[in-house]
């Protein structure tokens, strides 16, 4: 048996950073036993080596600052060793520390530099964790043979599942036992056990799970010959709900209950033939995101039946195209207003996800159009022109396929808001500060830009930041960014001068 170990990556702060602070807890008097909270100037030390020299103030009324003791990292990264090289004693959690003694500290410890004057800070310490997100690999152990597919005896290519028996396949694999068991049989059977398929699916999970196989045995890859031919055979997108071919004959009559559960599974062409069309025993059904009604699949038309943003099935530009056939009652269908290509959709309010919800960032992305004198649509439909030329960076764009989507493009209501969001990005970076308005023109841009986190908690830091900008700290995020920068300026959305602004 050949086991595969691989590292899964569990997203863990603190895990292999060092760094602490020494935050002032008090003011320490040795007359009390509790002593008061109180504000002071200097609030924390800060420190980021391994071995660390503290020189700090002393007392509240002072400013001067001594050099008092050593913090040394320790090996379990969850405590650090103090060393005390003052010609006085320190407290560390009540227990007195002399010169040159060490004791080890965790955080949470009290540290008080010189416990017999009075009026001097108490300091807490604490472990800090690292700005990024460290990673910690979790070894699992897989039997090689648990994530092969039965079809070409390969480690999965973009596996699927089936249902209900739950066996995994190369997508270009099964595709083409799909298709070949339509030729020739009723019903399509499992390739592994021959159990009747009713469902089908990718499995993003184990996808995962097949990448990290391969990156632990390069052995095992297949050739870029091989690869693209499985992608070539490969035809499931989404969901497919597959019929088992059988006629059943009722020995009774069907009753509305029957009718109503016969709906959820079969679309209105199973009953009816609209626009030349009506589904046989062995067509294939996708399962509509939106509305979650059936439509049959279809290869032998040019209407899209997947959103290219999310590759998630959407019904209404196939039900539009079959003559404007809605369900009715007994069959869900969405509209067409649901599904339509990028340049036929209108807009009249900014998308809750722009600026990744900031509302601050909103409101002046509003005012900066209304000062123009412009509407938003116009605004949407002047940078779709741009997106369609290649004229804009399309790394961040939150949609699958993102080089392939045009104006012509066909994508469903939450990726047009996604694509919204993205472009009116665009558009502010394009607006040189000095033509915001007055109120935001003098903010200081966030370090972490849209990647900030902290927009999302602080009303006021939301406010007082520019966060429509690239992130120039914060790991790999800022390198990402920094390394994507060209856009094609556009001397319609510039003032001359401008141009090194609108590249963000």
């Amino acid at each position: 048996m050949s086991l595969c170990q691989i590292a899964f990556a569990a997203k863990l702060k603190g895990t292999d950073f060092w760094g602490f602070e020494l935050r002032i807890r008090s003011i320490y008097s040795w007359k009390s036993v509790n002593p008061p909270l109180q504000r002071c100037r200097h609030p924390m030390v800060k420190c980021g080596p391994s071995l660390v020299v503290i020189c700090s103030e002393i007392t509240s009324s002072s400013t001067e600052k001594h050099k008092w003791c050593k913090i040394t990292r320790n090996s379990d990264l969850c405590s650090a060793t103090i060393k005390n090289i003052s010609s006085n004693s320190i407290l560390v959690d009540e227990a007195p520390v002399q010169n040159e003694d060490d004791i080890v500290i965790k955080t949470g410890s009290d540290i008080v530099p010189d416990p017999d004057r009075e009026g001097v800070l108490s300091y807490r310490f604490k472990l800090m964790p690292s700005p990024e997100s460290q990673k910690q690999q979790i070894k699992v152990c897989i039997d090689f043979e648990h994530a092969k597919c039965s079809i070409c005896l390969n480690i999965w290519h973009d596996v699927v599942t089936v249902a209900p028996c739950l066996h995994n396949f190369c997508n270009g694999c099964f595709s083409e036992w799909l298709r070949r068991s339509q030729e020739k049989h009723a019903s399509v059977l499992c390739p592994h056990c021959r159990a009747i398929v009713q469902f089908v699916g990718r499995n993003h999970f184990l996808r995962n799970i097949e990448k990290d196989i391969l990156q632990a045995d390069t052995s095992l890859k297949r050739s870029e010959e091989e690869v693209a031919l499985l992608d070539s055979y490969a035809s499931i997108q989404s969901n497919l709900v597959i019929g088992t071919g059988k006629n059943h004959q009722r020995k009774r009559a069907r009753t509305p209950m029957d009718v109503e559960s016969d709906s959820l599974w079969f679309c209105p062409q199973c009953d009816t033939a609209f626009g030349g069309f009506r589904c046989n025993q062995s067509t294939i059904h996708l399962q509509c995101h939106a509305c979650n009604g059936m439509m049959p699949s279809r290869t032998d038309i040019t209407v899209p039946q997947h959103c290219l943003g999310c590759d998630r099935a959407c019904c209404g530009a196939y039900w539009h195209a079959q003559r404007g056939m809605i369900g009715g009652d007994l069959h869900a269908t969405c509209s067409h207003e649901t599904f339509k290509p990028i340049s036929q959709r209108t807009i009249s309010q900014i998308p809750y996800l722009a600026h990744e919800s900031n509302r601050h960032e909103q409101d002046v992305t509003k005012r900066c159009i209304s000062q123009m004198g412009r509407t938003l649509q116009d605004i949407v439909s002047e940078w779709i022109a741009k997106l369609n030329n290649r004229e804009i960076d399309r790394t961040r764009m939150p949609l699958n396929h993102a080089e392939m989507i045009t104006a012509a493009t066909h994508v469903c209501n939450e990726c047009y808001d996604k694509l919204v969001s993205f472009l009116l990005y665009w558009f502010r970076i394009s607006i040189p500060k000095h033509h915001l308005p007055p109120d935001v023109s003098n903010r200081e841009d966030c370090w972490y830009g849209y990647a900030c986190r902290t927009q999302h908690r602080s009303e006021e830091h939301a406010r007082k930041r520019n966060h429509v900008c690239r992130p120039t700290r914060g790991g790999p995020q800022a390198t990402h960014a920094l390394s994507h920068t060209h856009v094609k300026p556009c001397p319609r959305a510039m003032p001359e001068g401008h141009e090194g602004h609108y590249n963000g």
